[in-house]
């Protein structure tokens, strides 16, 4: 494809109309060259539709084909296991494409690189551990997060199935789960999506709610406590995978957190058994040794 070829596709897919004429006066080229030059991104998948009348001209259907990429080898590479890791995320936005795009895309290579991407899958796999999702629902949050529209749902807690209607900030994806942080009642909940059925995209909208990013680039204004945690050597090794404790130094741990997030904390840390301690402060050590003997309580005859 040559350049003005490839500008007239971009040109096109900035939602704008041009005329025939328009486009040959822009190139400096005759209409008749034009008309050829539309007829191949017609022939090459581009979705163009033609407005007939004074004030017609030619645009791109709303849900267009993108231009093709054009990769080198080591990226088609790069790309195609890129996708592989995805078809391993459950519930990913958009994910009923995945496979589909898998194969579109495996199928446009050339046999040589298919044929080093069936060797490669020999040699390598991911791993996810997770519950799945008889539907997906984080495209629907998703688009009600950019939206900034309230949805409701059922969610599973520790209380029972209740329901519920927020607005939704974004998703993050950690540990293999999906969570939601959303604003009710003006204070940001986090839940997670698994444990969420049912969910509806209500006509209320709140341009005032934060991003997903805004969110988590905002200083946390509740009162906190200092947490101080001691690791072993091999537990030091586990916390440095986890970015909750990113900022270990010397085998200890410090930073300030809110007396409501201690559950949170305490059920990490209990995942470390003996190569972490609660330092500080009391409370939380308190919180650590009740679920202990909640655990232990179970095996008592």
């Amino acid at each position: 494809m040559n350049d003005r070829r490839l500008t007239i596709m971009r040109l096109l897919d900035s939602r704008k109309k041009f005329t025939a004429r328009e486009l040959a006066e822009r190139f400096n080229v005759s209409v008749r060259t034009i008309q050829r030059d539309l007829d191949y991104l017609q022939q090459m998948g581009v979705p163009l539709y033609t407005e007939v009348g004074a004030h017609g001209g030619y645009r791109v259907l709303p849900n267009r084909i993108l231009p093709p990429l054009q990769l080198t080898q080591h990226e088609a590479f790069g790309l195609f296991m890129m996708i592989e890791y995805l078809e391993k995320v459950p519930d990913f936005p958009y994910g009923s494409i995945r496979a589909h795009l898998a194969e579109h895309y495996f199928s446009s290579l050339p046999s040589d690189v298919q044929d080093m991407i069936i060797r490669m899958r020999q040699h390598i796999t991911f791993h996810q551990y997770h519950s799945v999702q008889p539907e997906s629902l984080t495209t629907k949050i998703l688009s009600a997060s950019v939206e900034k529209r309230e949805i409701e749902f059922l969610y599973s807690s520790r209380s029972g199935t209740k329901n519920v209607k927020a607005y939704p900030i974004g998703i993050y994806y950690e540990h293999g789960y999906w969570y939601m942080p959303a604003l009710k009642h003006e204070r940001v909940l986090l839940y997670r999506v698994d444990r969420m059925q049912k969910v509806g995209t209500l006509n209320r909208s709140d341009n005032s709610i934060p991003t997903l990013k805004e969110w988590l680039d905002s200083e946390d204004k509740r009162e906190s406590v200092e947490v101080v945690l001691q690791f072993t050597d091999f537990g030091a090794r586990l916390a440095g995978s986890e970015p909750l404790f990113n900022s270990l130094q010397h085998n200890e741990w410090r930073g300030q957190v809110p007396p409501e997030e201690f559950p949170f904390i305490a059920r990490r840390l209990l995942s470390y058994g003996p190569e972490a301690k609660v330092i500080a402060p009391r409370q939380l050590q308190e919180l650590i040794m009740e679920m202990l003997k909640s655990s232990l309580s179970q095996y008592h005859q």
